[in-house]
């Protein structure tokens, strides 16, 4: 199965809109029939690079290059002219489409022929090349096949479920949540409404006029739209589902979000591009039972990524590759039929299928996954491994401190010292106080320093080695 079968299903389905952008709508029919259009304009090029916002293009040349055999690469459209240019040069002889071209593009495969499925899209041939962030490191091109994304619909997504609903899409489309979103939706029924650029006025304005059922944020997100609410109701009577997920929410951000939101359920979905999108979820009954329990442990499960989906099995590991004890905290892999572990020409699957998320994280006793950070933002300070997350956690519970990011500069006494950056206001001592008094010292930030905000993709994720740069030049 490949996923240009995800649209013929889709188009047998009727003639109702499956994609909303602005004043303009497609059927699944008028959508088969441009994609299938614009296979006959692919076929000649070994790839199709996509540069845009999310625009009525965006599914036409997905669902055409699956049609046509080839990849489909969306690209970061934000990144500088060089960055662009060298991820550019690992495409030669790609078809590129930019922002201006893809109204261009639309009309001009009007007059093309409908190509029919080729034969070559498989399930294991390429359906995206999609480029991780590179919070940590370089970007890196990771292959999603057309078995990885169908075993994601398939174990995880009822067909046909949510005919009559629809999702607001406000993630970028080079993002994998954007793909995903985008498959798991035809695949339900759901019409599709693209917000191409986001702001939390016209977020909201959005989910009331166009009658929105389901929608999915990233936290940076979220923490705009409650902010921008006034008292303690959004006034979304249609949002029965709300996702968010890319990184982690602070937990006063979540509280407010769950009283604003009083009648919608929310999921926090936890995955990576590598993953082909979410492995685990902590749903709206979840959410429900820890913000209502007066037990700690229970209540805690607020800040976890709830339980693994269908499918999928998660293993936490010690440096030395061994499974740790139950609660215990170590590396977190992932097996499953949707998981990729692909860079280019190598797979960094071990000899039994699983994946090394490179996250710190560790199972409850009823199976709830707790991610505790990266395993590359680990600071060693006198010796002793501490993870940033921890810290962050309670910096965000001081009164004043809306955003925290702790990291380890040079030292050369203890190796690194902690350093912490916050968006906020505060007495620095009564913030090292708070921290030492709910922790220990060893893991009491040695200085605080503010800033007006945090560097961050535009998914919300922390740009830590940005900041570590920044904090070694400033001396921080």
């Amino acid at each position: 199965m490949n996923i240009g079968m995800i649209l013929d299903m889709a188009a047998a389905g009727g003639d109702h809109p499956v994609i909303t952008s602005g004043e303009r709508s497609l059927t699944a029919p008028e959508l088969l029939e441009l994609a299938r259009r614009a296979a006959t304009r692919l076929r000649s090029y070994p790839a199709v690079l996509y540069l845009g916002t999310s625009h009525p293009a965006y599914p036409v040349v997905l669902f055409g290059a699956a049609a046509a055999g080839i990849p489909f690469v969306p690209l970061n459209y934000r990144l500088g002219a060089e960055q662009l240019a060298a991820l550019r040069e690992r495409h030669p002889g790609a078809l590129v489409l930019e922002q201006d071209d893809l109204d261009p593009f639309l009309a001009a495969i009007a007059d093309e022929t409908p190509a029919e499925q080729d034969a070559a899209a498989d399930e294991d041939a390429v359906a995206a090349i999609i480029y991780t962030s590179g919070t940590t490191s370089a970007p890196k091109a990771a292959l999603l096949r057309h078995r990885h994304l169908t075993a994601y619909l398939i174990n995880t997504v009822e067909y046909g479920a949510g005919i009559g609903q629809s999702t607001l899409v406000s993630v970028p489309p080079y993002h994998i949540a954007g793909l995903t979103n985008l498959l798991s939706n035809l695949y339900s029924g759901r019409r599709v409404v693209y917000l191409p650029a986001f702001d939390p006025e016209r977020w909201l304005e959005t989910v009331r006029r166009e009658a929105v059922t389901h929608a999915m944020l990233v936290p940076t997100m979220l923490a705009r739209i409650v902010a921008t609410v006034e008292g303690d109701d959004a006034r979304t009577p249609t949002l029965v589902s709300l996702a968010y997920g890319g990184s982690r929410t602070p937990r006063p951000v979540l509280e407010r979000a769950l009283r604003v939101f009083g009648s919608t359920g929310f999921v926090n979905a936890y995955g990576l591009t590598e993953t082909a999108s979410s492995v685990a979820l902590l749903g709206p009954d979840d959410h429900r039972t820890a913000a209502a329990s007066s037990d700690p442990a229970v209540r805690d499960r607020l800040g976890s990524v709830g339980r693994p989906l269908p499918g999928i099995e998660f293993e936490i590991r010690s440096e030395a590759g061994e499974p740790v004890p139950q609660g215990d905290t170590g590396l977190v892999f992932v097996r499953g039929e949707q998981i990729s572990g692909e860079y280019g020409d190598r797979s960094v699957l071990d000899d039994r299928g699983w994946f090394p998320t490179r996250d710190l994280g560790r199972l409850d006793a009823e199976g709830f996954l707790f991610i505790e950070g990266r395993a590359d933002d680990t600071i060693i300070r006198g010796g002793e491994n501490i993870a940033p997350a921890e810290i962050e956690d309670v910096l965000l519970e001081f009164p004043g401190i809306s955003e925290a990011a702790v990291i380890g500069v040079p030292d050369p006494e203890w190796g690194q010292r902690l350093v912490a950056v916050v968006v906020g206001a505060g007495d620095p001592e009564q913030i090292r106080d708070w921290v030492k008094q709910r922790l220990r010292s060893s893991k009491t930030p040695d200085a605080i320093v503010f800033r007006p905000e945090l560097p961050k993709t535009d998914t919300g994720k922390l740009l830590r080695r940005t900041l570590v740069a920044e904090m070694e030049s400033s001396n921080a």
